[in-house]
């Protein structure tokens, strides 16, 4: 089937993302909480929460590479497998060491899910669709986000944290194993075809970043995580100084992931009427001052309104920059730069909150709201500068690939570049739109 024909198989990779997805988000706290009862001080707590983002950085370049040259759907159920295995083996867990080695055990995968999940959006998707469906495929992200803290906290609780935590972790495995319903046929046959008898020479990762567009991509993306899970980590700090009941700010929170649910619901009109660039960079502008804007003593209504204007704005940059790194991206390498991206996004989950708290011990608890503002900001400018091909352009050439080789060099032509076609290429040639989304096929 080509791309852009039915889209049955992105409503069940959107569910089974978000089971995923809720079974991570339960078993984060859910993991702290056990690691407390285990014995842990707040430092453990760190190293075991930052094995989670820490382990997963070496595999995400190799898993890319593997995925640009064969297929996407395998790599769905084994992060599934990873992802229960590692929450339901947290529960029984009895050191602190154990805790860590299943953490990260957890963190491989879901990015290995994510990897898949990501390259199979891009490659069933004709390119002008692609901003759409990877909007609608990260609703299952924020619905796994909004419903799994939520479960973990009906779960947790009573003197016995131990044992209470230990079956939040089970829940959470026995959450993520009901992903494996809607794994089936997930991947179009000739896209797996393709994929398997597309080569393509290898493009170094350097290259990849040096691709315009690539390095936006990765930057609004780095932010706008970073700034949603610094406000998860700091509002009930900022609560605290400031009298919010813990309840309250639980609901504030949950205001947040509601609004981004919504914005993404509609992203498509928002996408016709201002574009990709301007909307990313509009949406990252506001967020910057939102984001500095919760630094200051406003009132609770004013706070609530504030985090749902911050919340619709911090939607739009996950599913945008999934869609710009992966239209910019060189032909045969889509996968790797989206794994580079979901690389920044693991260096922005451990150097962003290590950098918050050293700015809040040094100049308050409201501190790294206005310094997530200084990066958001940079963001908007980096983004008003990223390229919005119109669809069906072939990818940008690569610097120090064969695209931009000097005379002599064997050069890769796309259709409607103004070249001469590959000799050894077949006569019949995909459209603009498949070219644009399937490897090449000498």
């Amino acid at each position: 089937m080509a791309p852009g024909g039915n889209r049955g198989w992105l409503l069940r990779l959107v569910i089974a993302f978000g089971c995923a997805q809720g079974a991570v988000s339960m078993a984060r706290p859910a993991v702290s909480y056990r690691a407390l009862a285990l014995g842990a001080d707040e430092r453990a707590v760190g190293v075991i929460a930052g094995v989670y983002a820490l382990l997963p950085l070496f595999a995400a370049v190799p898993l890319g590479r593997r995925t640009d040259h064969g297929r996407c759907a395998p790599l769905l159920p084994a992060g599934v497998v990873l992802i229960a295995g590692g929450c339901a083996l947290s529960g029984l867990a009895g050191s602190l060491t154990a805790m860590a080695v299943w953490s990260g055990v957890m963190g491989l995968g879901h990015l290995c899910f994510v990897i898949g999940a990501q390259s199979l959006v891009a490659r069933q998707s004709a390119p002008h669709e692609q901003d759409r469906n990877f909007g609608h495929f990260t609703i299952g992200a924020s619905l796994g986000q909004l419903v799994g803290p939520v479960a973990a906290g009906a779960v947790i609780g009573g003197p016995d944290r131990a044992g209470s935590s230990a079956l939040a972790l089970l829940v959470a495995g026995a959450g993520a194993a009901a992903a494996f319903g809607t794994l089936w046929r997930i991947e179009h046959r000739d896209t797996a075809t393709g994929s398997r008898t597309g080569h393509l020479d290898r493009v170094p990762v350097r290259g990849i970043l040096r691709t315009r567009g690539v390095p936006a991509g990765i930057l609004v993306s780095l932010s706008v995580l970073s700034a949603t899970d610094i406000l998860t980590a700091y509002l009930p700090v900022v609560g605290e100084h400031r009298g919010i009941a813990p309840s309250v700010v639980g609901v504030l929170l949950s205001l947040r992931a509601a609004a981004t649910i919504a914005c993404r619901l509609v992203l498509t009109p928002l996408l016709r009427l201002l574009g990709r660039t301007l909307l990313l960079t509009v949406t990252c502008l506001l967020a910057a001052v939102l984001c500095a804007g919760i630094a200051l003593p406003v009132p609770v209504w004013a706070l609530g309104a504030m985090l749902a204007a911050l919340g619709f704005c911090l939607g739009v940059g996950q599913p945008l920059s999934m869609t710009t790194v992966v239209q910019a991206a060189p032909d045969g390498a889509r996968s790797t730069a989206l794994a580079l991206r979901l690389t920044g996004n693991r260096l922005g989950q451990v150097a962003a909150p290590a950098a918050a708290g050293l700015v809040a011990g040094v100049a308050g608890v409201a501190a790294p709201f206005v310094l997530l503002g200084a990066l958001l900001l940079l963001s908007s400018g980096v983004a008003l500068r990223s390229p919005e091909r119109p669809a069906g352009a072939g990818p940008a050439a690569v610097p120090g690939t064969e695209a931009e080789a000097g005379p002599g060099a064997v050069v890769r032509a796309e259709p409607g570049a103004g070249t001469g076609p590959v000799p050894d290429a077949p006569a019949a040639r995909h459209t603009g739109e498949e070219q644009a989304d399937q490897p090449s096929r000498r």
